[in-house]
């Protein structure tokens, strides 16, 4: 079908921030259409449980009143055996090599945008538009996400991924306000969930409880709690219940001092344990990268490097190893560095790119890349 310019196809989520996206541009004069997609089958009969999560009927409803508020159609699709395929067997696959996933990454570059762009091509529909916290800038022929207004929102660094082609039919309308101003607008529109909670959990695992996800679905790997001399301390389970930084259900009598996991070994199935202090490292690599322009950047550029959602970007300088693999090198150190995790690169408010951290590197040692 041939796309209509100003036709938009907006992933309605049951949320604030999703349904606002529509009204938005429902008022800019966009013919929106409205798509829900069904991410998996949720297994708690409890409506608390629930409504902590997406994917419950209560939250289809949501957004097809928002839709039928504004005029617009709406879609419900299901995508659960393509969700289990490249977002939840991956999570439960980097969690058995003893690595820390971001599942929301996965979903938004495995699964969620191309879906997007089949279906609104499908319908005719020139762009696509989510309720995600962040902006996007054309300047100099090139296409940036930015930072969202609301700061503490923001939502750039599970957004990396996305390159031109992607970004150029690309809508991010609440990138714009603060929260406070999306609820509002939801209010004024008498939208019933305007006051909905933000979903805090990862979608599937809506208890918060990864531990509990995982039982039956990994084949542990067992080993020893190490200290940093390589001394077995205690044997464990399985290491795909450690990550990095982790203190919580570590106990092992006689220290009498707070320890952390420091390192995981999927090969002996050790975990290193230390004092908080050991946690603090320079260096890492990443693989799995992305530049948002298509062009590699230059050798030792100075950026802002961010290593886990609710992190705050520290000074770094980056390096090319190869088309695959970059170095970051921190001004100063920083803590629990976590191999599966994103490392994000920004310059001011845009971001550059990233990768997924692959391991840290004491400055004294090489890596084996």
């Amino acid at each position: 079908m041939k796309n209509v310019k100003n036709r938009v196809l907006v992933a309605m989520s049951g949320g604030v921030d999703s349904s606002v996206a529509a009204v938005l541009l429902h008022e800019q004069g966009y013919e929106v259409v409205g798509i829900t997609m069904r991410l998996f089958d949720n297994p708690f009969k409890n409506s608390n449980v629930l409504n902590k999560s997406c994917c419950s009927l209560d939250d289809v409803n949501d957004a097809r009143k928002t839709c039928s508020v504004i005029g617009s159609r709406h879609y419900y699709t299901n995508m659960v055996d393509q969700f289990k395929n490249k977002v939840m067997n991956k999570f439960i696959g980097e969690y058995q090599k003893g690595r820390t996933p971001h599942p929301c990454l996965s979903c938004n570059h495995s699964l969620k945008f191309d879906s997007l762009f089949k279906k609104a091509d499908e319908l005719g529909c020139q762009y696509i538009a989510t309720g995600h916290h962040a902006k996007i800038s054309y300047t100099n022929n090139e296409y940036k996400v930015e930072k969202a207004k609301d700061n503490s929102k923001d939502q750039s660094y599970v957004l990396f991924t996305l390159n031109q082609e992607k970004l150029k039919r690309l809508l991010f309308p609440v990138g714009h306000y603060s929260k406070e101003e999306i609820r509002d607008i939801a209010k004024k529109y008498e939208l019933s969930h305007a006051e909905k909670p933000d979903s805090q959990d990862i979608c599937f695992i809506p208890k918060g409880n990864y531990r509990d996800f995982l039982k039956g679905k990994v084949k542990p790997i067992k080993g020893s709690l190490i200290d940093e001399t390589g001394k077995k301390l205690k044997e464990h389970d399985g290491i795909h219940n450690f990550t990095i930084g982790q203190r919580k259900g570590i106990e092992i009598g006689g220290l009498n001092k707070k320890v952390y996991v420091k390192e995981i070994n999927n090969e002996s199935g050790d975990v290193t344990i230390s004092e908080n202090e050991s946690l603090f490292e320079k260096k890492l690599i990443a693989d799995q990268i992305n530049w948002a322009n298509g062009f590699i950047p230059e050798n030792n550029l100075k950026v802002k490097a961010k290593i886990r959602y609710n992190a705050i970007e520290k000074e770094a300088i980056l390096n090319l190893i190869d088309e695959d693999h970059i170095s970051i090198t921190f001004d100063d150190p920083v803590r629990a560095i976590t191999p599966g995790q994103p490392v994000v690169l920004y310059k001011e408010d845009s971001v550059l790119g990233g990768g997924i951290i692959k391991e840290t590197i004491s400055i004294k040692e090489k890596s084996n890349v």
